[in-house]
């Protein structure tokens, strides 16, 4: 009998999508899989405009619900042998779709179900995947794997093709900039997590799966990434209530704060970027062993509250 696979996501611009389609790509023929896309009510835009991307920050940063469509009742219904739950992060955190599913009625999906994790982003996911790992440990889930794609260009380039992709819709290289989004070879690539889960799975013993994925390289880490997250996470929390004093999402007496964050993002990743990775270097020499330790902790799967 073919194992029964759940893949469960959110995607706006459809890359996770891919990813998802390359991590299964080996196992069609051999899986009984099910792609499930969650839906908000009231789609976010793609591409964004201004004032509509920063009017998502408060209520992200402060995991406040919004509405979705109900997954399909045989979805819910059916008992699956494995979910693959794929999701991005926004503003340090799962985004508002993914955020809403874990919260709401339809997490029932992961009852007493082992569940591997499917990142993509450009950079940062620690923080976001701390609190999926806290929903779903209150979804009574069992983490059993997280793989991770991101962007590998330079932190500076990175940025400037995500702002390109996600204001003006351009995924494709242009000038002197690569194609925005985790590299195509990196999606490629990614068959190779698919033998090891149906291996892992068929033989019942999904305790070691992380172990082999991370064997193959199912999530890198840089130290200096964990120093960075815990400033950033820091500053959107602040922001995210200071906002939300003014007014819920598309209150137009909230826009001048907006604004004004807006400003002062720009301004820290352009200009300030430099000096904070400067210190974050000085400071992972100053606490390599601890942040060593850090490193070690976000790479497996064991949840502890306030490490972010």
């Amino acid at each position: 009998m073919k194992p029964s696979i759940l893949v469960l996501y959110y995607t706006q611009t459809g890359q996770l999508r891919n990813i998802l389609d390359s991590i299964m790509s080996d196992i069609t023929s051999v899986a009984d899989i099910d792609y499930v896309s969650v839906e908000p009510v009231k789609p976010f835009p793609f591409p964004w405009k201004t004032v509509p991307f920063f009017d998502a920050m408060p209520e992200t940063v402060q995991h406040i619900p919004i509405e979705i469509k109900p997954l399909p009742k045989e979805v819910m219904d059916k008992n699956y042998d494995l979910v693959i739950f794929g999701y991005q992060p926004w503003f340090l955190n799962p985004s508002q779709p993914i955020t809403a599913l874990l919260k709401g009625e339809f997490a029932k999906v992961f009852n007493n179900k082992p569940v591997i994790t499917v990142i993509g982003c450009r950079n940062m996911w620690l923080h976001a995947q701390e609190k999926v790992k806290e929903y779903l440990e209150a979804a009574n889930a069992r983490l059993v794997g997280n793989i991770v794609l991101n962007d590998t260009n330079g932190n500076l380039v990175s940025l400037l093709t995500v702002i390109r992709w996600s204001f003006k819709g351009q995924k494709e290289a242009s000038g002197m900039l690569p194609a925005a989004g985790v590299q195509d070879k990196d999606i490629f690539e990614a068959k190779r997590f698919g033998g090891t889960i149906l291996k892992h799975l068929k033989e019942d013993n999904l305790i070691n799966l992380q172990r082999d994925l991370q064997a193959q390289g199912a999530v890198n880490l840089l130290p200096g990434l964990v120093i960075l997250e815990r400033r950033g996470i820091k500053n959107f929390r602040k922001w995210a209530k200071f906002i939300r004093e003014k007014g819920g999402p598309g209150d137009p007496n909230r826009i001048g704060r907006l604004l004004l964050f807006k400003r002062l993002l720009t301004v820290a990743v352009f200009i300030l970027s430099p000096i904070s990775s400067l210190t974050a270097s000085i400071q992972l020499i100053i606490n390599k062993n601890s942040l060593l330790k850090d490193v070690d902790y976000f790479k497996q799967l064991q949840f502890e509250k306030g490490r972010l």
